[in-house]
């Protein structure tokens, strides 16, 4: 497979209505509709190289009893963990974001102090720390995996701050999507 990078231009309004019901558009629109954000992307996308998906592939079938293990311990959905450990890391235990999260589960410093992770490089650790950190977050959020999933890339005071709604983030609310959709294949191809 070649790296291949595209342009991408696809504004996405989003507005809300008189009766408070988002809306998301790809076009401007009339009427009573207050704008509350517009994307401006032309970054180039770039698709993963085969490299990078041998890699991917190699760790999430080198790491799925770990994963499993651990969402059972904590009784969580393993298809749900397996979803935060692919968008947040794509099974690298190594990564390490602009912001300074480390690990599987991207625990940020002070997170991974909280929960007892001494090294957020050690897959186990890392994962169990943040498996319990996610499971703190829903039992927070009255078991709102929305909002949870919110906290976990916000953070749980920024959800707070928006009445307990997914903060008007595009990173927050994409990441939600994300997480959500991902967890939704996983669930289904555990039934097949």
């Amino acid at each position: 497979m070649l790296l291949v990078s595209t342009t991408v231009s696809a504004d996405i309004y989003k507005y809300r209505g008189a009766d408070g019901h988002i809306l998301f558009s790809d076009r401007p629109m009339k009427g009573n509709y207050r704008l509350l954000w517009k994307s401006i992307s032309k970054k180039p996308a770039k698709k993963a190289s085969s490299k990078s998906a041998v890699n991917l592939s190699k760790n999430r079938q080198k790491l799925t009893p770990l994963i499993d293990a651990t969402a059972k311990q904590l009784r969580l959905h393993p298809g749900l963990l397996h979803a935060i450990v692919d968008v947040e890391s794509s099974y690298n235990p190594k990564a390490v974001s602009s912001k300074g999260a480390k690990g599987l589960m991207q625990l940020m410093p002070a997170t991974a102090n909280h929960y007892g992770v001494s090294d957020s490089f050690d897959p186990k650790e890392n994962l169990k720390g943040g498996a319990r950190y996610l499971k703190h977050l829903l039992k927070r959020f009255e078991f709102n995996l929305g909002l949870a999933l919110a906290a976990y890339n916000a953070g749980e005071g920024t959800v707070k701050k928006y009445g307990n709604r997914i903060p008007p983030f595009p990173e927050t609310q994409q990441y939600v999507e994300k997480v959500l959709g991902v967890y939704r294949k996983n669930r289904q191809a555990m039934l097949n």
